[in-house]
């Protein structure tokens, strides 16, 4: 499967690792082509965030180890998008 974009919900300690090394990690996996850590939570012992990859025949494996050998967590996928092209998603009104 061509899996082209990932959001993660990922959390890591206050002080250790910082953004950049996990920036870092991830941008080491193959296929990775662009990278967007967002700070959604910040509390007494951990930050949150979304973690946005794109990319082409993203590797979800490699991608979990690189970023949990830093030291952070991954929770969740909390989007997928694969295929041939990158479909936006849509909000729907109810």
């Amino acid at each position: 499967m061509n899996i082209r974009r990932l959001v993660l919900d990922v959390d890591k300690a206050i002080a250790r690792p910082t953004l950049i090394e996990i920036a870092e990690a991830i941008e080491k996996v193959a296929g990775v082509e662009a990278l967007n850590l967002l700070v959604t939570e910040i509390d007494i012992e951990t930050v949150g965030m979304n973690v946005t990859i794109e990319g082409q025949h993203l590797d979800y494996p490699a991608l979990v180890k690189a970023i949990e050998s830093t030291g952070a967590v991954v929770h969740s996928i909390d989007q997928l998008v694969a295929g041939q092209r990158v479909i936006e998603p849509i909000k729907r009104e109810r």
